[in-house]
């Protein structure tokens, strides 16, 4: 066969980040820890910035040239079915500040609260180290300085807990690919590699992660496909071919595969935990938070139909003079915003009667698993100290009323906007 088969159904593929550790600084890469349960359509892509040479004088009509500015990453992380550790690992990066306390039994709650200033010189935010494998045996690439910029979580009736984040990372990409040109003989029916030996423990694996051979063809100048048929298991690898002509002269050989995985190419053990149902978020409505618990306030329950909060961190990566490098070298937050939204049945006029006060109130979701030790359970609370009544536009759902009721998230003067708890069984987050 001319190339080999590879599997490249989408559920093969995998998603593994550095969730407990943050890089140590913008560009450097962290050991990948946890590897993440994430929904099918989740991609982190390069996005390469090109430019042709259209608008110089070139000499003819059209362009001849195209110039290389680096790039980019970007992509949504998804988890439809969210997990403690979703929040934790998500939250933290996307918000910034993290405190764990240990606590019985192996257990650890985690106290996550909005960063205030910078992490260092180059980023407002903390950045994690990402990889993928695409396909069971297409390729796996490494995302280096990934930031959370937005964070969406949703509690929809009969549902899960769902939780996405929007990804921007620097453009510092590498992969596990190879492509290696040697010489040999136009004639030849072998190719020994330079060094490598090529990924797979069974001689069908190694035959697919070569994914073609090409040959030069010295009357043509065009690079020719190469049948091959057995990759060995040494190293350096021995790829059979078919001889590409009878003619005995010297020519380049293109070989593309896979070589044997090394440091990251190996990804850590899956981590899972329960997924969180919205039949178990507890919401409290009113009063004021003292730092530890509600006064007042009164638990919603039938009535809601749906609970959306939104964090955007206009964090934007940067190419700065000096850089160095062909990525951008520092990525600044330009000011959160957040927003909260109540999907509800209209039986009272409570939030109407907020709204014409423009006074503030406190809100507490609270989203409780079953226990990981006696007593201690899976747990995400969402405490928001401050909020005022922006919106509450009244509507018809299935021959009933409702509101939307939307809440401006405000800074308070002692709790700040946000405060996020996570108790689960890992020791950190972005530490």
């Amino acid at each position: 066969m001319t190339r080999s088969i590879r599997n490249f159904l989408a559920t093969h593929n995998l998603l593994a980040v550095s969730a407990r550790r943050q890089e140590s600084a913008i560009n450097t890469e962290q050991d990948l820890d946890t590897t993440l349960l994430a929904d099918l359509n989740t991609i982190l892509n390069y996005q390469a910035v090109k430019f042709t040479n259209r608008e110089e004088l070139t000499g003819k009509e059209e362009p001849d040239r195209l110039h290389d500015f680096g790039g980019k990453v970007a992509g949504t992380l998804s988890f439809s079915r969210a997990q403690p550790q979703h929040f934790g690992f998500l939250l933290a990066y996307g918000l910034g500040a993290v405190e764990t306390a240990a606590l019985a039994d192996g257990g650890f709650r985690h106290t996550i609260r909005p960063r205030y200033g910078e992490v260092d010189v180059a980023r407002s935010n903390p950045s994690f180290t990402a990889a993928m494998r695409l396909g069971r045996q297409v390729l796996k690439r490494r995302f280096t300085s990934c930031f959370v910029d937005q964070v969406r979580v949703d509690f929809p009736k009969d549902g899960w807990a769902k939780i996405n984040a929007a990804v921007k990372g620097t453009g510092k990409v590498g992969d596990n690919t190879c492509l290696e040109e040697i010489v040999a003989h136009y004639n030849a029916g072998s190719l020994t590699l330079a060094a490598s030996g090529v990924a797979g423990e069974s001689a069908t694996e190694r035959l697919s992660n070569v994914q073609a051979v090409q040959v030069l063809n010295p009357v043509t100048q065009a690079w020719d496909e190469v049948a091959y048929s057995a990759v060995s298991g040494e190293v350096p690898g021995a790829i059979t071919i078919s001889p590409p002509a009878a003619g005995a002269g010297s020519t380049a050989y293109r070989i593309y595969y896979l070589p044997r995985e090394s440091d990251w190419t190996s990804f850590p053990p899956r981590l899972e935990e329960p997924p969180l149902k919205v039949n178990q978020v507890e919401v409290t409505l009113g009063g004021r938070w003292d730092g530890n618990a509600f006064a007042g306030g009164s638990l919603l329950a039938a009535e809601l139909r749906s609970i959306t909060w939104t964090m955007k961190n206009y964090l934007t990566p940067e190419n700065t003079p000096g850089a160095g490098s062909g990525y951008a070298n520092r990525a600044f937050r330009y000011g959160r915003e957040q927003n909260l939204k109540f999907d509800r049945d209209f039986r009272d006029f409570l939030m109407a009667q907020h709204l014409k006060d423009n006074d503030t109130l406190a809100i507490h979701l609270k989203a409780e698993g079953p226990e990981f030790a006696p007593g201690v359970k899976y747990q995400v609370e969402l405490v928001f100290p401050r909020v005022a009544v922006l919106n509450a536009p009244i509507k018809v759902n299935q021959r009933r009323l409702g509101e939307e009721v939307e809440f401006a998230v405000l800074e308070d003067d002692n709790f700040g906007s946000v405060i996020a708890y996570v108790q689960n069984q890992v020791s950190s987050y972005a530490a």
